[in-house]
């Protein structure tokens, strides 16, 4: 039994519960730079291990009438074709293992920034979402306190199909090259674009949709050959119950400064993929 990768699952799975940091920004670089994992494989196993993991959440917020089903839709319409698009281009082009894990290890990096950056900016990049709202804010904040029926209403009126079916692509891409993207970066894209739902709207379709393109893609890896069972069943044994940990002791942190060492240690990660 691999007992190191028992324990690496058990690290990011309390993280993972305490802070609400998707697990691909830490899983991966530390399945390539701690455990030496070839970067395609540590994707690949790490897609599938999302979509197990997060199948169990997404099921818990939608009994909670937590999920924004139009903005999931949208999200799912943009980010499944896009990492069968990008299945598709490396099927076709058939990269060597070793450039196809630079490439992985680089695009990894920079998606590393990025969640960084989502994280220390959540705030402001809500702020200025609120902004350009302009003057819809307050009559869709009315419609909002004024009852269920009017809450559906709003919802519809702040669907934005483009923007989203787009930003649903980007994530689509990245997850699938890096297993990076629908956590952080996704939540955060969409509190740019919704500041006047509710949080926990904005993570449950976050979570819903991140279900259906981490199994696509990950099933795509396994096809390419990009999957180790045995390593993914050791994460899971790990993960599943130190999640559960870490969302008990949640509440006792210090939100702001554990944001802050993550988005610090996500770039040092991020520099030594793209600079080593």
């Amino acid at each position: 039994m691999d007992l190191h990768f028992i324990l690496g699952g058990a690290l990011v799975g309390f993280i993972v519960g305490a802070t609400g940091v998707g697990g691909g920004s830490l899983m991966t670089p530390l399945l390539t730079l701690v455990f030496n994992v070839p970067a395609q494989i540590a994707v690949g196993t790490d897609l599938l291990f999302a979509s197990l993991t997060k199948a169990s959440g997404a099921v818990a917020h939608a009994r909670r009438g937590s999920v924004n089903w139009p903005v999931t839709g949208w999200l799912v319409a943009g980010s499944v074709p896009a990492a069968l698009a990008t299945l598709a281009v490396v099927h076709v082009v058939k990269p060597d293992a070793a450039v196809f894990a630079e490439v992985v290890k680089r695009t990894l990096g920079a998606a590393l920034f990025l969640t960084a950056g989502a994280l220390v900016f959540r705030t402001q990049i809500q702020a200025l979402g609120a902004r350009l709202a302009g003057g819809n804010q307050r009559v869709l904040a009315f419609a909002a306190a004024s009852g269920a029926g009017s809450v559906r209403v709003t919802e519809e009126r702040v669907a934005r199909p483009v923007p989203t079916l787009l930003i649903g692509t980007v994530i689509g891409t990245l997850v699938t090259l890096t297993s990076v993207g629908a956590g952080v970066i996704g939540v955060v894209a969409l509190f740019f674009l919704y500041p006047l739902l509710p949080t926990r709207q904005i993570v449950g379709s976050d979570i819903a949709h991140a279900v259906p393109l981490t199994l696509v893609a990950g099933l795509g890896h396994m096809s390419l050959g990009h999957v180790n069972w045995s390593m993914l069943g050791m994460l899971l044994i790990g993960s599943l119950p130190a999640i559960h940990l870490g969302a008990a002791v949640a509440h006792r942190l210090p939100e702001r400064a554990l944001r802050i060492a993550l988005a610090t240690m996500l770039i040092g990660i991020g520099a030594r993929l793209v600079l080593g």
